[in-house]
């Protein structure tokens, strides 16, 4: 992974069970990190280092529902290091709930803001970035209830299939720009939230964070060139 040596990489949901295990895989592959969360304590926690090089990582907190302030820290982000390379935009939300017609018009909002929302503004602002240079890699998380609706799940299968459609229509309009528009459809993850809340399952064919940011190195690298708006499925044996 020596290719991802002073690449400037941007992770969303920085301090999450995935974009933590994300930004470790590209810190030890030698790239320069920008960490976006709203939780900088845990940031500073996870991440120590990021206040003691400068150089190599910025750790911001943003409201990636607001487009002005996504707008200006990516802004910040290549004032500090030239360009933005990759993003790894790893938030979202999952709701399940009652039926759909027992489901609070607020929930679907919800859902579409945090997972549909917040694709499009972070994407907008990093391609205004990469277009100009002519390179770079996206990768998004949707999921697999984005390929096919499941039982009390309207609102968040509607919010992951927004996603996908995103991520599928704008790797058709940058893919002559030299950029990678993907997506990852992670299976269940095996993380402490997951296991609290199913108790009875076996967790050993869950997947785990540390795959999935080993195939989001993947699709970030030279080797992904000619993979455009694709779904890749990680479910381990979930």
């Amino acid at each position: 992974m020596a290719q991802f040596k002073d690449r400037v990489v941007l992770v969303t949901g920085a301090s999450g069970n995935l974009g933590s295990a994300v930004v470790r895989a590209f810190a030890d592959a030698g790239a320069r990190l920008a960490l976006i969360d709203r939780q900088p304590e845990r940031l500073a926690a996870l991440f120590p280092e990021s206040g003691q090089q400068p150089e190599r990582f910025l750790a911001e907190n943003v409201d990636l529902t607001n487009e002005a302030a996504v707008t200006a820290v990516v802004q910040k982000i290549v004032d500090r290091f030239g360009r933005i390379d990759v993003l790894v935009h790893t938030v979202g939300g999952f709701f399940s709930g009652p039926p759909l017609h027992e489901t609070p018009l607020d929930k679907l909002d919800f859902m579409l803001t945090l997972n549909a929302k917040t694709t499009f503004i972070t994407n907008q602002a990093v391609l205004q970035k990469m277009v100009p240079q002519g390179s770079g890699k996206i990768i998004n998380i949707a999921a697999r209830p984005a390929f096919q609706g499941n039982k009390n799940m309207s609102a968040y299968s509607a919010a992951k299939a927004a996603v996908l459609r995103l991520t599928e229509s704008a790797a058709a309009e940058v893919k002559g720009h030299g950029i990678n528009v993907n997506a990852i459809i992670p299976g269940t993850i095996d993380t402490p939230q997951n296991r609290e809340a199913m108790p009875n399952a076996d967790p050993s064919g869950w997947v785990t964070p540390e795959s999935l940011a080993g195939v989001i190195l993947f699709l970030a690298s030279d080797a992904a060139r000619d993979i455009h708006g694709a779904a890749v499925p990680v479910y381990g044996r979930s």
